[in-house]
């Protein structure tokens, strides 16, 4: 720094120095740098942004503030930084650079996902740092619009081998779950010394030591409060001490004296920063022609450039966010609306529409429809950026400044719509209220009571949401017909959530009713859905085949259109293949569906079909790319915030025979029980009785799996724990119970006809069986699971025909079996399975191989998103290809894939190859 001021700030701020010089350093090296330097309002964080800059010699800086009243406009933050980068756009591929086309409207198309913008922008600056070390400083970050701060914090937590850095300021108190886990620059007054010295620079005289100490002391040596506060006090104050309520927030107090200094000038100075002060982007020639407009000259601008409170050069700027705010604030609310009413007449409503509509609402001194219909507009432009926070301000907005009663409970349940997807529960459920006054139609009503049963479901109350979905069913039949059909299917959800804890009517009573309701002119692909879902949970097997296999040919033939409202329907046909015990089509329709949720970029669907993924992977031995799945799914959590139930991770756990699993399932199932949720306690008995089994511990397998299939629905018909179930009742001597079991999975396996239904349902009697009959079986599951992908299945056939070998005395038959179960298990990473099929296969004289089975060194010391990454770099792709569809940098991914070869000990990406 080289102003005497700036240089007086920083004094006392050597560690803070030091920490900066350090990302800067970070940043050069090629080691991504993030950074959350916070700390109270006028503790010096602007001026520690300032030291960074200039000391970011040979890297390009590009730099944003958040402003409080541009918290509604989405990515206004977001275009701001990236505005000087747009050179580098074209280096993007199609899906990202669309998005981010759109969420800065540059072009128009469909709401772009965020986690593709977030994506889009990480590649953007990954560009832009191809050409020099990119410096990325975002001052005031509490006020930046919801959409750009999740999409900056989620390119923060993807920097690792980029020569980026991205520094945010924070007010404290910090708020908001996308600050965790960032590094932190903690900024506090400073020490006595120094503060001493910065007050004896503003002060007038020499202060009784007394007094001063008193003032360094309540100021706690916050460097804005000791240059601001004495200012505007007489010597006598000063000599007679430095009053303040104790109780009232430092902040509080700097702009109270802000807000003097601002009510000490003309009135026509005053006029002219309220103006500025409203107008957040700083765009000189806007505030001329509102000042023209409200006939304040330009020149009463000296005063308070004068004064120290604003700087007029090529942009408008504040001394401090806090003259802002404190101007703004004291101001007359007449006043704030005649400034907000001359800049939008001065905005031009072509280039920026909802600037000028959000001005003019801000202006409006009552209900006005013109105005309220500009918001309108300016949420539906809003929501086709992305931009559903934004969207939910405006309708807000609109609602209240709406005229005529029932338009404003039809805008008011719209507002109550998107609030309740931008995941503002607290505000959607206040909107509701408001949409349920005035003259209200029947459609409306049964709308209304839908959209409360939809938060109350998102809000994580099953058991209480099932019978308002039920309700708002009931009132849609008559007047929309395929908005009652989606409700039933989620009040179905519903159900299967609840389970044991839900109504006494059951899901198949839900399915009942769903089929009353005729389907929709013309049909659709989700009409087919609809039929074989309501089928399987109203009258079971074998009436669902037939509705099923056609429900799942329309949605994963190739030819066939699909577009974003179709894949909540293809996820359902997913589940239909689960159930018709169909691996086949299980892998087909997950397959198209995560190509197309990762196209869209859809961050609802990702991760739903990303679940389906792991558990088929599972299935298949395929334990490495479940993890990785699973990464990525956290990786879509830290995105957005929204946290789905850690299934995969239980079942992963389970399945690897981890040490800590049997804790992680009793915690979930404690969880799960409290939230009422019985489909998760069913998952949750399902793992652990799968733990169990793999741990040869049977009576404690039994017990799962008798809780796990007690209520069919909550799994699912086709109930994965049945075969477990036969396994640990026939191991414990409980005939009984394997019977129901097998009586329950026999059903299924027929009327379903699929080689893994048949094989699983084979391994079941040979278990049940004795002498021919039993190998028989054992023979015909292994021949029919050998036609699948179900490895694991084929893998425990092997393991049960070994043992019975055994106990038949055919010791040498018996070490061949097991010796393929031990090296499936052994390749999957089985483990509990593993040590099960090697105690086995020790008794027979065998003399293990330790040794990896499928031959590839050190592959479990890869992380899970090194595993996944060495999987698609094997299949062909290149690194920008895995990083658009990891949504990680080429830098990132080449950086990863370095490590890959040093742990892997290769030198080729064929290597990789499977």
């Amino acid at each position: 720094m080289t102003t005497s001021g700036n240089e007086l700030e920083l004094r006392g701020r050597r560690p803070e120095c030091a920490r900066l010089d350090q990302v800067v350093a970070g940043v050069r090296s090629g080691s991504g740098q993030v950074l959350v330097v916070r700390g109270e309002a006028g503790v010096g964080k602007s001026a520690l942004l300032e030291y960074l800059v200039s000391r970011a010699e040979g890297c390009r800086v590009v730099r944003a503030s958040g402003v409080e009243s541009e918290m509604e406009l989405p990515f206004a933050g977001l275009h701001q930084l990236c505005l000087p980068l747009l050179e580098f756009r074209d280096r993007l591929p199609d899906p990202q650079r669309d998005a981010l086309g759109v969420a800065f409207g540059l072009s128009v198309g469909g709401p772009p996902d965020r986690f593709l913008v977030g994506a889009a922008t990480l590649s953007l600056l990954s560009a832009a740092s191809d050409r020099s070390p990119l410096l990325c400083v975002i001052d005031d970050a509490q006020w930046l619009d919801q959409a750009s701060g999740q999409t900056l914090t989620f390119v923060g937590r993807r920097l690792f081998a980029d020569r980026i850095g991205l520094v945010f300021s924070l007010r404290e108190p910090v708020t908001g779950p996308e600050w965790r886990g960032f590094p932190e620059l903690s900024v506090g007054g400073l020490a006595d010394e120094y503060a001493g010295s910065l007050l004896d620079s503003v002060v007038p005289g020499r202060l009784d030591e007394h007094v001063r100490g008193r003032i360094v002391a309540e100021t706690r040596g916050n460097p804005l409060a000791l240059l601001e506060l004495p200012r505007g006090l007489t010597a006598a104050q000063l000599a007679g001490g430095f009053e303040r309520p104790d109780a009232r927030p430092i902040a509080n107090q700097i702009e109270q004296n802000f807000a003097r200094r601002v009510q000490a000038l003309p009135a026509d100075t005053q006029r002219l920063l309220l103006t500025a002060a409203a107008e957040p982007v700083g765009d000189v020639p806007l505030l001329v022609r509102a000042l023209t407009i409200l006939d304040v000259p330009m020149g009463t601008a000296e005063a308070a450039e004068t004064a120290g409170l604003i700087d007029i050069g090529a942009r408008v700027r504040f001394r401090h966010p806090l003259v802002r705010s404190a101007t703004y604030r004291s101001a007359d609310p007449a006043d704030r609306r005649a400034v907000h009413q001359a800049l939008a007449e001065a905005i031009d409503p072509d280039l920026d529409p909802d600037r000028r509509a959000w001005h003019r609402a801000q202006g409006a001194d009552g209900p006005d429809e013109d105005v309220a219909a500009e918001l309108v507009s300016s949420a539906a432009r809003a929501q086709r950026r992305g931009g559903m926070a934004a969207s939910s301000a405006f309708l807000q907005r609109a609602t209240e400044l709406t005229p005529d009663p029932a338009t404003r409970s039809i805008r008011a349940l719209a507002a109550a719509q998107v609030s309740l997807a931008a995941g503002a529960f607290e505000t959607a459920l206040g909107l509701l209220s408001t949409a349920t006054q005035g003259p209200l139609n029947g459609l409306h009503q049964a709308r209304v009571k839908l959209v409360r049963s939809q938060l109350t479901f998102a809000s994580g109350h099953s058991v209480a949401a099932l019978p308002l979905l039920l309700e708002a069913a009931r009132r849609l039949e008559p007047l929309d017909l395929g908005l009652a059909r989606d409700t039933y299917l989620e009040a179905i959800a519903a159900g299967q959530f609840a389970g044991r804890y839900g109504s006494e009517a059951g899901i198949a009573y839900i399915s009942r009713l769903a089929q009353a309701v005729p389907p929709s002119e013309p049909p659709r692909k989700r009409d087919l859905v609809y039929r074989a879902v309501t089928t399987l949970f109203a009258d079971g097997y074998p009436d669902v085949v037939e509705p099923a296999g056609e429900a799942m040919r329309a949605f994963s033939a190739e030819n066939g259109t699909t577009d974003a409202d179709d894949l909540t329907w293809m996820w359902l046909a997913a589940l239909l293949a689960v159930n018709l015990w169909d691996d086949e089509n299980w892998e087909v329709l997950t397959a198209r569906h995560l190509r197309i949720a990762r196209e869209l970029g859809d961050l609802n669907q990702l991760p739903l079909v990303l679940h389906h993924r792991v558990m088929l992977s599972l299935f298949s031995g395929e334990l490495a790319a479940a993890a990785a799945l699973l990464a990525e799914v956290r990786t879509i959590h830290e995105a957005t915030g929204v946290e789905l139930a850690s299934y995969g991770q239980l079942a992963l756990a389970a399945w690897r025979g981890r040490p800590d699993a049997a804790t992680m399932i009793a915690g979930s199932l404690e969880d799960s029980a409290a939230r009422g949720e019985g489909g998760a306690v069913s998952f949750g008995h399902m793992t652990k009785a799968l733990l169990r089994i793999g741990q040869s511990q049977y009576a404690e397998a039994l017990e799962a799996a008798f809780v796990a299939t007690e209520y069919p629905e909550e799994l699912g018909p086709a109930n994965w724990v049945l075969p477990d179930l036969i396994e640990a009742a026939v191991r414990v001597g409980r005939p009984e119970r394997a019977a129901e079991g097998y009586e329950r999975l026999r059903e299924q396996a027929l009327a379903c006809g699929t080689d893994w239904g048949l094989g699983v349902l084979a391994r079941a009697t040979g278990l049940l069986s004795t002498g021919q009959a039993a190998e028989a079986a054992y023979q015909e599951s292994i021949e029919r699971l050998g036609r699948t992908r179900m490895r694991m299945d084929l893998a425990r056939t092997h393991l049960v025909y070994g043992e019975w070998l055994r106990r038949e005395g055919r010791r040498q038959d018996a070490r061949g079996q097991l010796r393929t179960a031990y090296k499936l298990f052994s390749a999957a990473g089985a483990g509990a399975f593993a040590e099960r099929a090697g105690r086995e296969l020790t008794a027979t004289g065998e003399v293990l191989d330790e040794r990896r089975a499928d031959g590839s060194p050190g592959r479990d010391s890869l992380t899970a998103q090194e595993a996944h990454i060495a999987e698609l770099a094997g299949t062909g792709l290149t690194n920008a290809e895995i990083g658009a569809q990891m949504f990680l940098s080429q830098h990132t991914v080449e950086w990863h894939l370095r490590k890959v070869f040093a742990k892997l000990g290769i030198t080729s990406r064929k290597q990789l190859r499977p």
